[in-house]
């Protein structure tokens, strides 16, 4: 059989830091011509491909270094094998001289070898250029606010004035009143709808503000339906009959982008919403670019910014998006760089992205293009956490900072928050505490991320090709049959397989040959969500999954995991909110060294924590601890000093010792911020 010593894999993986330094230096270049240059397109598209087994290569060696540590065999240091890896894959040590790789994977490595050739061959060709500048990434950041702020509205004002006589109208229709606001993407219809909503002077009973399907009752209410697109008729009357009930002077308003829905829906006509006129849209931009309502005390600026703000169209996300790329930098010369981007002059119709969002995107940072890109599995409408969000990017090695490797967390929430400054996230209207993308952006995230993200809705389409898909989410059936994921033994290189179930007061069912045959041969998940599923148990082959970092089983009836878990030696993350059938966690969890979440609330049946757990050093989030007399003994709490948040601890009882209490250290975990 076929072997390679280290000294063979360090030079090669020398080369290929070589080579991916002369990439490096033109992603730009690349990235800005995609939009118009299918050629370069194609190009950024394999190399995407190619960086993923790159790092997947890269990890699967870190982690048999790992696993032969806790094997106890010694490992020599190699600095400059460390070093290397370093740069390549984040804070992983890793030395060589233990290492030898069997046939199959030196295969790997020649073959991804030509490939990376075959793509600086190509680079060449295609004649890209090195860029000089550096794009400041730095962006001011500016409160977050889950309501609509009035104050920060402009140009508005006469259509809530028209939408307040619309709703405050007498009708001699004895039905309900549906009032459509009609506009294209990123015109601030919802914006409008939320003045109206919030306004304190209509005098209705009951109001609601709720998605297309949901249904309300009620007396005189005033209920937002909001961006509908659905044009069934029979479905629409059929969602109508709900709110027979209410008096006649009730009123539905509904936002959409379609025509049609306007005609169908309605019963008055439609307010037609338009652009924001040239100064309100300069105001909205100067709000966001400069924290100042004109350009009075930047007069340097002032003729560039006008015509910036030209380019907006009158559509305020557009303004915004642009506010974000230039907050806080005074550099005319950056300035000028944003009006004169060639991607104005590419045609909308390349791409069906604004060229404010494209130039917007353009001028993120590589750190938080790959998170938002990532984001192109969330749906449209979808509320996500900010956290969860954050455990995800962890995942992928998003969040590497070289300097404060357990700060990965951290680092995570000043990437949110950037996204959040720039307009990419904004906070959900019903829920302060979740986000929503528009869906202008995510569709810019499904345009930059396209056959490397999929949204799967309903069964996939068997004719297409899935071989380049990592990332892949969906929203759970309450019946799923393993012809829904047929298709998924095609995307061998799977990273992410993350199920979003909308409840958790139901579980959903799963066909079997899908938690014990397709997801065991997904050998490169990082993520995996069965959260909400009605599962009772996984196979042993679940501990083969190497690269699993983040594993989420929250609110299905397992009773207990494989004792194969202890083989993750790379899981970050282990959710298992909601287990009320779980019993026992695996004796070897004591293993997972790199354990940073364990979430384990809500889990009444569990009696004890495993043996050891006081091991796992890691830990930022431990929900709960239950007191044990042999295992899980409260000292076991002493070194786990970065635990943060909410601890729940129970059987306090069995604390017989009260020197036991004090080897908690409990009072020097200043993360955390409550125990109960």
């Amino acid at each position: 059989m076929k072997y390679l010593g280290h000294g063979q894999v360090f030079t090669q993986l020398k080369k290929w830091e070589k080579m991916l330094k002369r990439i490096h230096a033109v992603l730009e270049d690349a990235e800005e011509k995609q939009w118009a240059n299918r050629l370069v397109d194609i190009w950024l598209s394999d190399l995407r491909d190619l960086a993923y087994d790159l790092e997947d290569i890269i990890d699967e060696l870190a982690t048999e270094v790992q696993r032969r540590k806790l094997e106890d065999k010694p490992v020599r240091p190699n600095n400059k094998v460390q070093k290397f890896f370093s740069i390549m894959c984040g804070a992983v040590n890793v030395n060589l001289n233990t290492i030898k790789f069997n046939a199959e994977m030196v295969s790997r490595i020649e073959e991804t070898s030509a490939r990376l050739d075959e793509i600086i061959k190509q680079k060449d060709e295609l004649c890209l250029a090195e860029y000089t500048r550096r794009r400041v990434s730095h962006v001011t950041e500016r409160p977050a606010t889950s309501l609509v702020n009035e104050a920060k509205v402009y140009g508005r004002e006469e259509d809530k004035k028209a939408m307040l006589n619309l709703l405050n109208a007498e009708t001699s229709d004895a039905e309900v009143s549906v009032i459509p606001i009609v506009g294209m993407g990123g015109l601030g219809k919802t914006t409008l709808a939320q003045l109206v909503y919030n306004d304190p002077t209509l005098g209705f009973d009951l109001k609601a503000w709720v998605k297309l399907k949901e249904k309300l009752s009620g007396k005189k209410f005033l209920v937002v339906l909001d961006d509908v697109w659905t044009e069934n008729y029979e479905q629409w009357t059929l969602f109508r009959s709900s709110f027979e009930g209410g008096i006649p002077q009730s009123r539905i308003i509904i936002t959409t982008r379609s025509q049609e829905v306007s005609l169908m829906m309605g019963t008055t006509p439609a307010y037609p919403l338009k652009e924001l006129s040239y100064d309100d849209c300069l105001y909205v931009f100067a709000q966001h670019a400069l924290e100042a309502t004109s350009f009075d005390e930047h007069l340097e600026l002032k003729e560039i910014g006008e015509k910036i703000v030209k380019r907006c169209r009158g559509l305020p996300l557009a303004a915004k998006a642009l506010g974000g790329i230039l907050r806080g930098k005074r550099n005319p010369n950056l300035w000028k760089e944003v009006l004169s981007s060639e991607i104005w002059e590419l045609p909308d119709n390349k791409s069906n992205i604004l060229p404010a969002l494209r130039l917007s995107y353009l001028h993120l940072p590589s750190h938080l293009k790959q998170c938002f890109a990532y984001c192109a599995i969330l749906p449209k409408d979808h509320e996500f956490d900010r956290n969860e969000l954050i455990l995800l990017w962890m995942a992928e090695g998003f969040l590497y900072d070289r300097k404060k490797m357990k700060k990965s967390e951290g680092l995570g929430h000043k990437y949110f928050d950037e996204l959040l400054s720039r307009s990419f996230f904004q906070q959900s209207n019903d829920n302060k505490s979740k986000y929503i993308m528009h869906d202008l952006i995510i569709d810019l995230a499904c345009f930059v991320s396209r056959e490397t993200c999929l949204l799967m809705v309903g069964k996939l389409e068997s004719a297409k090709s899935y071989g380049k898909i990592r990332h892949s989410s969906y929203i759970p059936h309450l019946r799923d049959t393993f012809l829904r994921f047929q298709s998924f033994y095609e995307m061998k290189n799977l990273r992410t397989f993350l199920s979003l179930p909308k409840y958790t007061s139901c579980y959903c069912e799963l066909s079997s040959k899908v938690v014990h045959d397709l997801v065991p041969k997904l050998k490169c998940l990082r993520s995996l969500s069965l959260a909400g599923y009605a599962i009772e148990e996984l196979p042993e082959s679940i501990g083969a999954l190497k690269h699993l970092r983040y594993f989420d089983l929250s609110y299905t009836i397992i009773k207990k995991l494989p004792e194969s878990v202890d083989k993750l030696f790379n899981l970050q993350t282990l959710k298992l909110c909601g287990c009320g059938s779980l019993i026992e966690l695996p004796r070897g969890i004591c293993n997972l060294l790199n354990l940073r979440h364990l979430d384990i609330l809500s889990t009444q049946n569990l009696q004890e924590m495993p043996p050891h757990i006081g091991n796992l050093t890691s830990l930022c989030l431990l929900t709960k601890f239950i007191v044990g007399e042999s295992n899980g003994r409260i000292t076991e709490l002493q070194k786990l000093s970065d635990l943060q948040g909410q601890l729940h601890i129970i059987s306090l009882e069995k604390v017989v010792d009260i020197q036991d209490a004090g080897f908690a250290n409990l009072k020097d975990k200043p993360g955390i911020t409550e125990y109960t």
